[in-house]
């Protein structure tokens, strides 16, 4: 949905030199005579390979957006449901990142990438194929599975492959900057696919590219492997999904059944047990999923705090909005997607001056202020209405909050690794894409629940007056939009306020050596 931040190269360089075997790539020569490793001869095939997995990771957060409306009709999913769509993929994502990686390190990075590839495949197939709402949202959820396997072996086997510093830099830059344009590309290609093929086709369209994709790893690739403890905390895994999951549900059984239900507080002390239930798991086992060390630090505790709030208040936004260009403004669903073309230059803009500033100024001032411009682009969109232009109403909102992202995304990956050890800057760089996606599954549920609760509060309150019953239900319609987006706006207004409270790093203790990517 967003783009989501990768961790700097000195870093991940620093991680890998010390938990990884030596790569020994293909052929021998001057550079093995002198102990310097020689160069793998099809590093840069490796890199296409690694990165179209990884644009394909990206685009399944977006392409189904634009499909979303066609989708809901075709397959008679209630409104109460529709999320799922995006929830179940952020959810199995998020809460499996951090295993994902482990499994990667410790079963073979090139095994757990190829593995990826064809489960990612075999879900994206079933999805296509889906019947009925339950199909839909299983398939959604698999992808997010195998995307968590796929998505810290590919990072791995990207540095690892590329051994000398220079290349190193450009191959991450060539990947940050095709997973950072993901977000773009998925909404678009969404949009053609839906209106010239089918919205099936925003879910097959990955088979034949996952497909191809491991075939080509499997013979370009090489192996490699962390050396050492290769224990995993499955405890720790089970009760954080469970826990995420059950949250989830809680809220969307809260627009059905009520807030006061029984099933509905049931499903939210359950999750809140769990969670808590995780914590304590962590502290206790002697190979965390998730050391609590990295996250008590101040800095990259309002970092990781910040993200997780980043994604509550963001990733909705792509839902309504769609809903409005279409069912409101008549876009199609091409039109739609072209639509959001200037969030993703804001984003690049944002990003743009942040990487000048950040190293003259520090990440304080730009965190907050980019936050403050997020915030204030979510109120923009709270003036929306039925009667309103794109133009107008939703360009300037666009612009603003964008611009506000490119700011903070590229200091957030930077505080998230102040003061942290070499073996831990792997989970803290995975943290800032794990917090935004579990963020965005919380967020995107509950922002629907809160959408919906307004939308039939206000047919209800207004349906004995109404003269014209299509202008009613679009009027509406907007209103549910407009309390998503308040909610949004304060809880962006929330991350900023843990911004300013929380992160005192001056610009002397950011990590050095490497350059921040998106992905």
């Amino acid at each position: 949905m967003l783009p989501k931040t990768g961790q700097p190269v000195e870093s991940e360089k620093k991680r890998m030199s010390t938990t990884t075997e030596s790569l020994q790539p293909a052929g021998t020569g001057a550079g093995a005579e002198t102990g310097t490793p020689a160069l793998n001869p099809r590093r840069w095939a490796a890199l296409v390979l690694i990165a179209v997995a990884q644009l394909m990771i990206v685009l399944d957060g977006t392409i189904v957006n634009i499909a979303l409306p066609t989708m809901q009709r075709n397959l008679h999913i209630s409104d109460v449901n529709k999320q799922w769509v995006i929830t179940a993929y952020a959810l199995a994502f998020g809460s499996m990142l951090l295993l994902g990686g482990r499994v990667a390190d410790y079963t073979g990075r090139k095994r757990a990438f190829v593995i990826g590839l064809l489960g990612f495949a075999a879900a994206s197939a079933l999805g296509g194929a889906a019947t009925n709402e339950a199909m839909l949202f299983g398939a959604r959820a698999v992808q997010g599975v195998f995307g968590a396997l796929m998505a810290p072996a590919a990072l791995s086997l990207l540095t690892v492959t590329f051994t000398e510093e220079k290349e190193r830099a450009r191959a991450f830059g060539v990947y940050g900057a095709i997973a950072g344009g993901g977000t773009a590309i998925g909404l678009i290609m969404g949009g053609v696919l839906t209106e010239y093929a089918s919205w099936r086709w925003t879910l097959l369209v990955n088979v034949p590219i996952a497909v191809v994709a491991a075939f080509f790893a499997s013979r370009v690739l090489t192996e490699s492997k962390a050396a050492g403890n290769t224990k995993y905390d499955i405890p720790g895994a089970l009760t954080s999904t469970a826990g995420l999951a059950a949250l989830v549900y809680g809220f969307n059984k809260a627009n059905t059944d009520g807030w006061g239900s029984a099933t509905t507080l049931s499903l939210l002390a359950a999750g809140l047990a769990l969670l808590v239930a995780f914590l304590v798991i962590e502290l206790r086992t002697s190979h965390p999923l998730l050391p609590m060390r990295v996250i008590l630090d101040r800095n990259r505790g309002g970092s990781f705090l910040s993200s997780l709030l980043m994604g509550v208040g963001m990733f909705g936004v792509f839902i309504f909005l769609t809903y409005y260009l279409q069912q409101i403004l008549g876009y199609s669903a091409l039109k739609s997607g072209f639509a959001f073309l200037p969030f993703t230059f804001g984003v690049i803009a944002g990003a743009g001056v942040a990487t000048r500033f950040l190293p003259r100024i520090g990440p304080r001032v730009l965190m907050a202020v980019g936050f403050g411009l997020a915030t204030l682009g979510m109120v923009l969109f709270t003036g929306i209405g039925v009667d309103t232009s794109y133009l107008t109403h939703v360009v300037p909102a666009e612009l603003v909050m964008s611009f506000g992202i490119g700011l903070f995304f590229v200091p957030l990956s930077s505080t998230s690794l102040i003061g942290v050890a070499d073996h831990d800057a792997g989970v803290a760089s995975a943290l800032v894409n794990t917090t935004q996606q579990i963020g965005g599954a919380l967020g995107t549920a509950m922002l629907v629940t809160f959408a919906t609760t307004a939308t039939t509060n206000y047919l209800g309150s207004h349906a004995a007056h109404a003269t014209n019953q299509s202008l009613l239900i679009a009027q509406a319609s907007v209103h549910g939009y407009v309390t998503a987006f308040i909610w949004s706006a304060a809880i962006l207004g929330a991350a900023t306020l843990v911004v300013a409270t929380l992160v005192k790093a001056r610009k002397d203790d950011l990590p050095t050596g490497g350059a921040v990517h998106m992905g």
